[in-house]
C-alpha cells in the first residue's frame, strides 16, 4: 500500500470435544475469490461452505445469507445466532430494487427511559436486564418467505448438521471463549457448553452443540412460532428472569425483564434504505434505528461537497456524521428522525464548509438539518462526552447467486459473548442488545430506552449499483466502527485508486466525534506524521473491523472478498472459479 500514500493523503447440553482426525487436512480459509454463478464471504470458512452450498444446489442469495447466519450461530455463537437480531440490505434483481429487513432486538415492555439508570455498564453487560426480544428467526423467516426460495426448516438443516458434527476450534475462538471464560463460569449451563473441563476448548479440538442442532430442527418442523410465544420462548424468557447463576459466584447478576407476550408481539420490519448518490453511484443503507446508511450517507455527502476527498477530510466528515448520529438518529417509531435532511446534498454544503485544512476542534456540535441553510455556520463546539470502548464483536456476510440478487447481512448478539447467558439444554447465548441503549439521565436523547423500542445500531450492510446494477456490497462488525469501516473501504475502492481486496486489506482508523481517533498500527506508521501535522490525534488500536464484500466486475463474474488478517482470516468462495 505504500505505493499510494501520497496520494490518499493529497487525493482529491454439552460440548462434546474430540481430537481432529490425524489424517484431517487443515482448513485453509481464502480471502478472495473470483468466478462466476455466485459468490459469498464470512468470517468462517464452514459458514462460507454452507452458504456456497445452498448457491450451488439453486437456492438464491437470501436463501445463502439466512443459512449462512445460521451456520454463523454455530461457529461464529459469540457474535452471531437466533437469539440476537440484525440488518438485511438485499438488490432483488427480478425488480431492479434494494430493500430493507429490519430483525433489530427490541425492548420488553417493562422497560422504561430509567431501567439503566445507576447501573454501571459492566454489570448490564452480564445480566437478563441487557437481553433485547430476538428479531433473528423472524428475520430469516420474512425474508424466507418473501425472497427466498427455501423453507425455514431448509435453511436451517444446514447449520444443525454442523452443530452435531462439529467444527475445529480455531485461534480466535479459543481466544473469544479465554476472554469471556470468568462471565461463562458464572452461569452452569454456559460453562458446561464453553468451558468443557473447567477450561476453553483446545485449539485443535472439534467442538460439538448437540443442544442447537436439535433447537434448529425443531424450530425448523415447528415454524417461528415455537420461539415468538411457544415452548422455546417460554425455556428464553425463564432465563431471562431466572439466569442459571453458578452456585457460589459473587457476580451481581441482574434478571430482565421480558415476558412472552413480548415475543409475541415482536415483528421483523421492512423500512425504506437509506439513499445518497455519489460519483455518480446509487448508494444503498440500512434505515433507522441503525444509524449505519444515515451516518455513512451523510459523511459520503459531505466529502462530496468538500469537492477534495482526503484522508483528513475523511476524519472530519467522519466527525461531523457521528454529532448528527448522536443527536438525532433512533428508533424512528419513537423519535423524529430527520432523515431526509441529514441526507440533503444542501445540509451536507453546510456541513462541509466547516472542513478546512486543519482538524476541527473535538467534539464536533451536531448541525442544524431543519431545511433552512445559509452562509457557513461557525464550528461552535460540542458537548464533551467520552465514548464506550468498542470491540469486534457482530459479523457480517455478502451472498450473491447466478440470478443477480445480492444480500449484504450484519447479525449480532451484541458484545463479543453476548450476555454470557446460555439457555439450558437449548444450546443458543443470549444477546445483551439493550446495552446498545443510551444509559442516561439524558433528556432528549433520541435513544434512551422505551418499551418496544429497537436500539440505535450502527450495522451499515451496504449495497452500491452503478448505472442501476450492482457494482459493489460491503460491511464489517466492530460496533460504532462499523460505519467508519464501511465509510473508509469506499473510500479506498471509490478515490484512493484501490482494488477492493487492497481496500479491505488496507490499515484503518475509526474518528466517531471522539478526542483521539482510534488507529491500527500500520495507519499511524503510514500516515500519522502527515496528518498529526494538520492537528490530527491519534490512539493506536489493535484491530478495526472485519469486513466482507463484493465487487460485481462485468458479464457475471464476481470477486468476493474477506479479511486476509483481521479475525482470523475470512473465507471467500465463489460457485465457479474463472
Amino acid at each position: 500500500m505504500k505505493r499510494l500514500a501520497g496520494s490518499i493523503l493529497g487525493v482529491v447440553v454439552t460440548a462434546g470435544l474430540v481430537a481432529p482426525p490425524a489424517t484431517a487436512a487443515p482448513a485453509v480459509k481464502q480471502p478472495v475469490a473470483e468466478g462466476y454463478g455466485g459468490a459469498v464471504a464470512t468470517v468462517d470458512l464452514d459458514a462460507s461452505k454452507v452458504a456456497l452450498g445452498v448457491l450451488k444446489q439453486g437456492g438464491n442469495a437470501m436463501d445463502a445469507v439466512v443459512a449462512g447466519a445460521a451456520a454463523l450461530g454455530v461457529t461464529e455463537p459469540y457474535s452471531a445466532g437466533l437469539a440476537g437480531g440484525g440488518f438485511i440490505v438485499y438488490y432483488d434483481a427480478k425488480r431492479n430494487k434494494v430493500i430493507n429487513i429490519d430483525g433489530r432486538e427490541t425492548a420488553p415492555a417493562a422497560m422504561t427511559a430509567t431501567t439503566f439508570e445507576g447501573i454501571p455498564f459492566a454489570d448490564a453487560v452480564t445480566s437478563g436486564l441487557s437481553v433485547g426480544v430476538p428479531g433473528s428467526v423472524a428475520q430469516w423467516d420474512l425474508a424466507l418467505r418473501r425472497y427466498g426460495t427455501l423453507s425455514l426448516r431448509e435453511a436451517l438443516k444446514p447449520a444443525a448438521d454442523l452443530a452435531d458434527r462439529g467444527f475445529v476450534v480455531d485461534q480466535t475462538f479459543y481466544d473469544q471463549t479465554a476472554a469471556n471464560a470468568a462471565r461463562f463460569a458464572d452461569f452452569t449451563s454456559t460453562a458446561a457448553l464453553y468451558l468443557p473441563g473447567g477450561q476453553p476448548p483446545a485449539v485443535g479440538s472439534t467442538f460439538r452443540n448437540p443442544d442447537l442442532a436439535r433447537t434448529y430442527r425443531e424450530l425448523g418442523r415447528r415454524g417461528p412460532s415455537w420461539l415468538y410465544g411457544g415452548p422455546l420462548g417460554q425455556d428464553l424468557v425463564a432465563t431471562v428472569k431466572n439466569p442459571p447463576v453458578t452456585p457460589g459466584s459473587t457476580r451481581n447478576v441482574r434478571p430482565g425483564l421480558m415476558e412472552l407476550a413480548d415475543l409475541r408481539a415482536y415483528r421483523a420490519l421492512t423500512p425504506e434504505p437509506t439513499h445518497v448518490r455519489y460519483q455518480g453511484l446509487d448508494v444503498y443503507g440500512m434505515a433507522p434505528p441503525s444509524s449505519g446508511g444515515s451516518t455513512v450517507g451523510e459523511a459520503l455527502n459531505i466529502l462530496e461537497a468538500t469537492g477534495k476527498v482526503t484522508l483528513s477530510a475523511y476524519l472530519d466528515a467522519s466527525r461531523l456524521a457521528f454529532a448528527d448520529r448522536n443527536a438525532y438518529v433512533g428508533d424512528p417509531a419513537y423519535v423524529n428522525v430527520p432523515l431526509r435532511e441529514l441526507l440533503s446534498q444542501q445540509y451536507a454544503k453546510e456541513r462541509a464548509c466547516l472542513i478546512g485544512e486543519t482538524a476541527l476542534p473535538n467534539p464536533a456540535a451536531p448541525g442544524s438539518p431543519d431545511g433552512r441553510y445559509g452562509p457557513c455556520p461557525s464550528a461552535a463546539p460540542g458537548t464533551k462526552a467520552e465514548p464506550l470502548p468498542e470491540g469486534p464483536e457482530t459479523t457480517h456476510l455478502v451472498a450473491t447467486d447466478q440470478w443477480g440478487n445480492v444480500a449484504a447481512y450484519n447479525i449480532t448478539i451484541e458484545q463479543t459473548g453476548g450476555s454470557g447467558i446460555v439457555v439450558p439444554g437449548r444450546g443458543i447465548l443470549l444477546n445483551n442488545q439493550l446495552t446498545d441503549f443510551t444509559f442516561g439521565p439524558a433528556p432528549g436523547d433520541p435513544n434512551l430506552p422505551a418499551p418496544g423500542k429497537r436500539p440505535r445500531s450502527s450495522m451499515a450492510p451496504t449495497i452500491v449499483l452503478k448505472h442501476g446494477k450492482p457494482f459493489l456490497a460491503v460491511g464489517s462488525p466492530g460496533g460504532a466502527t462499523i460505519i467508519t469501516t464501511v465509510l473508509q473501504i469506499l473510500l479506498n475502492r471509490l478515490d484512493f485508486g484501490m482494488s477492493l481486496p487492497e481496500a479491505v486489506e488496507a490499515p484503518r482508523a475509526s474518528q466517531r466525534n471522539i478526542p483521539a481517533t482510534q488507529a491500527e498500527q500500520a495507519f499511524i506508521a503510514q500516515y500519522g506524521d502527515e496528518l498529526t501535522a494538520k492537528g490530527h490525534v491519534f490512539a493506536v488500536t489493535s484491530e478495526i473491523g472485519a469486513a466482507t464484500a463484493l465487487e460485481f466486475l462485468g458479464r457475471g463474474r464476481v470477486q468476493a472478498v474477506a479479511e486476509p488478517v483481521r479475525r482470523g482470516g475470512g473465507s471467500a468462495l465463489v460457485v465457479r472459479a474463472g
